[in-house]
């Protein structure tokens, strides 16, 4: 069944009373079940699930990943399966639509874990406690659903602006429940099957499930004599290495730096090529181009002209070379600087972003029509904001002082600059379905930096504070997108938000500590962990990055850094030029290169034959209705997405497993 909308000419002429009173008469569904206690529950276990994924995704590859879609296929799947057995009714679409808002909060609530918080504990030194974690993270998300309130009637009912990404998930919505059930079915089983194949792999490549069952079930070690146990190696390069040492053959190098020093190294990770199919090729292999640039030319001949070497840590321990150590002591200046310039650039190119927040009515657009309030029992009330957002302001302020020791003054004078940014964030997102929280949590940065250079808690808490008001502002907004498609009660699906906040919560700050931060022998957890081989936390290095430039400015880096943060910098700012005078038709991305840079290459590389892959297939399979097309076409974020929910699930269970036989 179409969606019913209203025209262009409706949208300009109508005013808001008229376009309430339209909708609330033709697409309203006011006794469809919406938020019940099992799609509340659905929606808080699916959504905690979803989160440890993008938590782990996070981790790698610093890039938050959409579940929305996911869980919307799930959902659909898992009732009507149910409803088939006679074991419940079948999940209604609103029912679906409000679990997709519970796991979409509960996703995206874990973005300060691998960022700003991150980025916190790796120049202070200081392990954030569990709970101050969670209250601050909950206040700072829960001040971005009060200030999407007022902004909801204005972008969604007033100027039914496109949402693309919210819309996406009501078309699918749609579908499933209208059209052609079989598809839904479909997609669910191709997710899990591919789910089911990556655990299984991700299971024989990983040292803890393969000693739990080789030495805790199958005893292995006591009746073959086993002393370490066996299993599939990862990193496909090692059968290579491990010959070479026996049988002397050639180590590949370059300007005789060793290939694994640079972290060029072979990896068949599958959770990578995922991320991979989901990015796109243009923006993996401009990913790609950075790592290249860095790992294959840049670094071999800093480490040559001795910028970059090993160094000798505070306790006198002398801390070898590697991919972090390359990244940590150089590169992370120009990479940094692209992503920075990139995204800076972007964000100014679309001056519409701000000018039509401050747009009045249409020309010709019909005067208000004073009258009773149809929706005022379905949407929340705005006195709920106007009482809120003053009082969960303060207590932010509060809690930023107090846990990380934020002047009172600075925490309260960043929250008007939070505010504005955070409403052109919702703005980016209505129009685009892009929510620019890394351009506009910078220009917080930079901007308490400069009142404030001594301290990088001063910078980062309020440009932290920034991204997660504003994501979760601009994502409740895109989630009340589809609702409002399919006739769903807004108040039902903003208490869905904020219990996904408290889900992703509940699922990823322990879950983080056991992944990032483990406790030692004696039971004592550091911050060196946080950065390893297998969780590169790119994202936390680029906000560790710019809050030590702040405080240190350039002075006490090498030439050769200052001189490459300055060709990033102009390369950055013409490459955007170049996506904008060609209308995004260049191929490359400034932002994506950057990030090449701070990504193991390796990942990196797996990305790309991800995207490449999927591209392909894209190609030889074009015509619809063809099995090819759909399963490459139509399955790729099913495919995509069981990749990274397998990999990442078994990725956590090892790390459980290897806490507990330890």
């Amino acid at each position: 069944m179409a969606i019913q909308q209203l025209t262009d000419e409706q949208i300009r002429t109508w005013t808001r009373a008229q376009k309430d009173e339209w909708w609330f008469k033709n697409v309203f569904r006011g006794d469809m079940p919406q938020l019940t206690l099992r799609s509340a529950l659905t929606g808080f276990l699916l959504g905690a699930v979803l989160a440890a994924t993008a938590l782990y995704i996070g981790g790698k590859t610093g890039i938050g990943i959409g579940v929305g879609l996911t869980s919307v296929i799930l959902s659909f799947a898992l009732f009507r399966a149910l409803h088939g057995a006679g074991l419940a009714k079948d999940y209604t679409i609103l029912e679906n639509n409000c679990t997709q808002s519970i796991a979409t909060a509960a996703g995206y609530v874990v973005a300060p874990l691998y960022s700003s918080l991150a980025a916190y504990m790796l120049i202070t030194g200081r392990i954030i406690p569990w709970w101050q974690m969670m209250i601050w993270m909950a206040v700072t998300s829960i001040l971005g659903v009060l200030v999407a309130f007022p902004m909801k009637r204005r972008f969604i009912n007033d100027e039914q602006l496109p949402f693309p990404e919210g819309r996406a998930s009501g078309v699918v919505l749609d579908a499933l429940y209208t059209g052609d059930a079989a598809t839904g079915i479909y997609k669910a089983r191709l997710l899990g099957a591919v789910a089911g194949f990556t655990a299984l792999y991700q299971a024989l490549v990983s040292d803890g499930w393969m000693k739990l069952l080789q030495f805790k079930i199958l005893r292995m070690d006591q009746w073959a004599g086993m002393k370490e146990p066996w299993y599939f190696h990862e990193r496909l390069d090692t059968y290579y290495y491990q010959a070479a040492v026996k049988a002397e053959l050639w180590i590949p190098k370059i300007l005789g730096t060793d290939f694994r020093v640079l972290g060029l190294r072979l990896t068949l990770d599958a959770a990578m090529i995922g991320v991979g199919g989901l990015m796109g090729i243009a923006v993996a292999t401009s990913c790609l181009l950075g790592a290249f640039i860095n790992f294959g030319i840049l670094a071999p001949l800093m480490i040559q002209a001795g910028d970059i070497a090993p160094r000798v840590s505070p306790s006198g321990v002398v801390v070898p070379l590697g991919r972090a150590e390359i990244v940590n002591q150089w590169s992370l200046w120009w990479g940094v600087t692209m992503m920075v310039v990139g995204s800076l650039t972007s964000l100014l190119a679309k001056p519409e972003l701000f000018t039509s927040l401050f747009k009045g009515k249409p020309k010709g657009a019909a005067a208000a029509v004073k009258g009773p309030d149809l929706l005022a029992n379905i949407e929340v009330p705005l006195w709920v904001s106007y009482v809120g957002i003053p009082v969960f302001s303060l207590l932010g302020a509060w809690v930023t002082h107090l846990f990380f020791g934020v002047p009172m003054f600075l925490a309260l004078v960043s929250l008007p600059l939070i505010f504005v940014l955070t409403i052109i964030c919702a703005n980016s997102m209505a129009l685009t379905s892009w929510t620019p929280t890394g351009a506009l949590s910078k220009i917080t940065q930079f901007t308490m930096g400069a009142i404030d250079r001594s301290n990088p808690a001063s910078n980062l808490l309020p440009a932290g504070m920034t991204s997660e008001i504003a994501s979760n502002a601009a994502n409740l907004l895109s989630d009340i997108k589809p609702g409002y498609m399919l006739g769903g009660k807004p108040r039902h699906q903003v208490i869905g938000h904020v219990i996904g906040i408290f889900a992703g919560l509940a699922a990823c700050v322990p879950l983080y500590f056991l992944l990032f931060l483990p406790a030692d022998a004696s039971g004592v957890r550091s911050t060196t962990t946080l950065v390893t081989e297998q969780f590169a936390m790119p994202a936390a290095l680029q906000w560790k990055g710019v809050a030590e430039l702040i405080a240190k400015g350039i002075q006490g880096l090498p030439q050769s850094a200052v001189v490459a943060m300055i060709v990033a910098a102009l390369s950055a700012f013409a490459i955007e030029v170049a996506r904008i005078v060609t209308k995004g038709r260049f191929p490359l991305s400034a932002v994506s290169i950057g990030l090449g840079v701070v990504l193991p290459p390796e990942s990196v590389f797996a990305m790309w034959v991800g995207a490449l892959l999927f591209w392909l297939m894209g190609l030889r399979n074009k015509k619809p209705g063809s099995s090819g097309h759909r399963f490459w076409v139509e399955g790729c974020e099913s495919i995509c997405a069981g990749l990274i929910s397998g990999a990442a699930l078994m990725g956590i269970g090892n790390a459980i497993v290897n806490v507990l036989l330890a």
